[in-house]
Formats: C-alpha cells, sequence, structure tokens
C-alpha cells in the first residue's frame, strides 16, 4: 500500500536546528590487545610483547573462551561514523551523499542509522522543519514520549508526541541529542531540517548531496 504523502502534514513542526558543534569529530582510534582475559582494549598500540597489531576497529574485549565482542558504543561511546574511513573523508571535504533507494509521492527516500545502530528508509523534505518517526520506529528506537507538540496538518492543528534520539545519520552526516516527533499517520519516517538545515542540499538522480556552507 502506498505511504501517505507527508508534505503538507507537518510542514511546520517545531524549530530544532542541530549545532554544528554537536557532531563528533572523526577519530582515528588504534586498539590494542592485552594479554589478559576479559580486559578492554583502547589506546595506541606500544613496542610491548603484550600488545599486537590492531585486528579490529574501535573498542573490544576478549573473554576468556577467546571471543571478541564489540564494545565501540555500549562502553566506549563510539559510533559507526566514527570509526568509517568514507565518513572521515566526507567530514573533512563537508559534502555528505547519502543515496536515494526510491521516491514515494516523487519525495527521495533514503536509508538513516538512528542511535547508531538501527537503519530504517525516511522520506528527505525540505518543507518539514522537524525529524518525524512513526509508531513502529518509536517502538523498535525505544524513544519515550516526553512532552508534545502541535502541528499544522491539512485537517487542522493536532498534537503529536515528542521523543528524543542519540542521533540520527546518513550519508556520513550526524546529528546528536534530536528532539522528533511520533506521527500515528505516517507509514514512513520524514527527516526534516533539524537534520539538514544548516547545510546547502542538492536532490540528485541517484543521491542527495548535504554541503557543507562556507
Amino acid at each position: 500500500m502506498p505511504s501517505k504523502s507527508p508534505l503538507p502534514l507537518l510542514s511546520n513542526l517545531y524549530q530544532h536546528q542541530p549545532n554544528p558543534q554537536n557532531l563528533r569529530k572523526p577519530l582515528l582510534v588504534l586498539t590494542t590487545v592485552i594479554s589478559l582475559s576479559s580486559s578492554i582494549a583502547l589506546g595506541t598500540v606500544a613496542n610491548s610483547s603484550q600488545a599486537v597489531a590492531q585486528e579490529i576497529e574501535g573498542c573490544f574485549m576478549r573473554n576468556s573462551s577467546g571471543k571478541t565482542l564489540n564494545l565501540s558504543q555500549s562502553v566506549c561511546g563510539f559510533l559507526p561514523e566514527d570509526l568509517n574511513p568514507a565518513t572521515s573523508t566526507a567530514a573533512k571535504s563537508g559534502v555528505f551523499q547519502a543515496k536515494i533507494k526510491r521516491r514515494e509521492a516523487n519525495i527521495p527516500v533514503i536509508e538513516v542509522t538512528f542511535n547508531g545502530k538501527q537503519k530504517f528508509e525516511m522520506m528527505v523534505d525540505s518543507g518539514a522543519s522537524g525529524t518525524v518517526i512513526t509508531p513502529a520506529m518509536a517502538k523498535a528506537l525505544g524513544v519515550v514520549a516526553q512532552g508534545s507538540v502541535q502541528a499544522k496538518t491539512p485537517n487542522g492543528e493536532a498534537t503529536f508526541p515528542i521523543g528524543r534520539l542519540t542521533s540520527i545519520e546518513a550519508g556520513g552526516l550526524a546529528v546528536k541529542n534530536v528532539v522528533v516527533a511520533i506521527s500515528p499517520s505516517l507509514d514512513i519516517g520524514l527527516l526534516g531540517q533539524d537534520f539538514f538545515g544548516n547545510k546547502d542540499v542538492t536532490i540528485k538522480q541517484d543521491v542527495i548531496e548535504f554541503r557543507s556552507r562556507s
């Protein structure tokens, strides 16, 4: 069943512009494996008989059976974009590109990563000031309603619950601590200007380009 078009739905939702200073700078992290079972390894490789070259990006642990456990996000607080060389290159150039998977009602749809791990398809609409997610997304992401917001819809004003996400990332561009609305009338989420409002946006044939302003 075709998704409901969100174009006129939440065109004036709320203002929540991202702060560029909140964007995590790419980190170049080397990890070490210390010959102690169940030791968390993080730091620069040193000239020591107890350390070997990096095998895995980020922060990890080896248990007594030799199994490697990735702790980059849960313990060390790294997001995938911190450890992704392609993302680092995009951050340095100031140009971020997200592949267009398809179009819904002529609106481009891209894949977006939430809270550093869960991916959902989202429509990109420059007419929406705020990002909106579906109830199913809110449940999957564990978003708890922390208030409500008034928004204009084709049928007049409506009230929507709002919650908070740790991060939103697409094409290497990431913003953190984002307030989002939850709309039961949408079948697919809507990515608004609180994500890309401080970027120049160009919609091409197969990608959306987010370019940092000089």
